[in-house]
């Protein structure tokens, strides 16, 4: 299909790892330039669970079955990276379909860390358009634990908090670190966060890059 005839050629993606601004920058992008944002964590969380069955999806059916000792507290960093659903790409057929659908609209601002360089690379038509979002471990802790102080937080249905979020902490290290990987292997646009910038300035280069500016 030509980019002149598929609707993700007009479609805008900001992947990345967990704490690196993707929902925030996608919706001063939308805010700023009319556009209309798809969040993948909502979007595709509900579908997959709704349409897929466990030998379309073992992964996550697996990860759905356990309590959440077994899958936060009981299990290595690595073995949560290897065996997490989302990070397998397990629905991401769904999502495009659902993307493509969706952008027939009007332009779409796709954010999420579902968004796996390698998956991605083969619809995009134009790869000006997909950025990744990579925050350094410090930048990403002191979000992290923004966020767990500002409570409630699923760790704290753990019967070890602590440990919880460690092995959290330490698995969305691995997967951004395989992401930022990707990336640069398949000559795609990283973008590292570390908090030296405003709001603002990231913005205004993810515009510029994106040609909105």
């Amino acid at each position: 299909m030509s980019s002149a005839e598929d609707p993700l050629a007009k479609v805008l993606w900001i992947g990345g790892g967990s704490a690196g601004g993707k929902s925030t920058m996608a919706a001063r992008l939308a805010a700023d330039h009319g556009l209309t944002v798809y969040r993948t964590d909502e979007e595709l969380s509900a579908q997959v669970q709704r349409r897929l069955s466990s030998s379309e999806a073992p992964l996550l059916h697996r990860f759905l079955a356990m309590d959440m000792d077994e899958r936060w507290v009981n299990r290595s960093p690595r073995e949560m990276l290897e065996t997490f659903h989302w990070f397998r790409g397990e629905g991401f057929d769904l999502l495009i379909d659902d993307v493509r659908s969706r952008a027939a609209d009007g332009l779409l601002v796709v954010e999420g860390f579902h968004l796996l360089p390698g998956l991605l690379a083969p619809v995009l038509h134009d790869r000006r358009r997909a950025v990744w979002l990579l925050p350094t471990p410090e930048f990403r802790e002191q979000v992290v634990r923004r966020r767990v102080a500002a409570g409630p937080h699923f760790v704290d249905r753990t019967s070890d908090p602590g440990r919880a979020l460690a092995n959290l902490s330490e698995r969305d290290r691995l997967f951004t670190e395989q992401v930022r990987a990707e990336v640069r292997a398949l000559g795609l646009m990283p973008m590292d966060i570390d908090g030296s910038r405003s709001i603002d300035d990231v913005a205004a280069d993810l515009a510029r890059h994106f040609g909105l500016a």
